[in-house]
């Protein structure tokens, strides 16, 4: 078995409009019973993604958070990658009027119509965090705190090499998740800048690209 573990983003990729459709979870759940792990890496927060996607625990482990924190859907554990920024920074931020934030374990989380005022106070603070965008919204997290990053410590805790890894995603901050595995792939509604980073693009989008790239896989790389 070449490829031992699918790590996948969530919205844009096995999700459309948020929701994610049964055949995708059968499919995954063929994926897992190949005797394979299934880790769900996504830029949400966990309360956010349990409200919209009550089935996490089909996955072996959720990376959220945009690769903060490692998350155990059947036992609810989490565990912090990183350390959050100061609470001065979000008290700051809703004092100079930014209405839309969002405050994770990590994750700091705005859109961006704030992006200078967030970049101000970033730096008035002198805090070494990293402003990351994706499709309208801003992610907030340390530097070096990316996709990748948690994906590294999902692959220490199942001793899985990230030569053994299919990655799968759609947005700008999928490319560190794509980057270096064994088989980095864009589902067909990926952003242009994705699709050049991939070793294949599925031939449709969303949750039916998702479908397509586990049977291709499961069809060349049989367990």
């Amino acid at each position: 078995m070449r490829y031992q573990l699918l790590a996948t983003d969530y919205d844009g990729t096995i999700a459309h409009h948020g929701a994610v459709d049964p055949a995708t979870l059968e499919s995954l759940q063929k994926f897992k019973s190949s005797g394979r792990k299934i880790v769900l890496v996504t830029g949400r927060e966990v309360p956010d993604l349990l409200s919209v996607f009550p089935e996490t625990a089909i996955f072996d482990l959720v990376i959220a958070e945009n690769g903060a924190l490692m998350y155990w859907p059947l036992t609810r554990a989490e565990k912090p990658l990183a350390s959050a920024p100061p609470k001065q920074f979000a008290e700051l931020l809703r004092k100079r009027a930014v209405n839309i934030l969002s405050v994770g374990r990590v994750i700091v989380a705005s859109v961006d119509p704030y992006e200078k005022v967030i970049r101000d106070t970033i730096s008035e603070l002198e805090l070494d965090v990293q402003v990351i965008p994706n499709k309208g919204s801003l992610m907030i997290l340390p530097r070096g705190v990316q996709k990748g990053f948690g994906l590294q410590a999902a692959l220490r805790e199942f001793s899985v090499p990230l030569s053994a890894v299919v990655a799968v995603g759609d947005a700008e901050n999928d490319h560190s998740l794509l980057e270096g595995c064994g088989f980095a792939v864009a589902v067909a509604n990926a952003l242009p800048e994705l699709k050049a980073a991939a070793s294949w693009v599925t031939p449709s989008g969303h949750g039916t690209g998702v479908r397509e790239l586990i049977e291709r896989v499961l069809q060349e790389d049989p367990s």
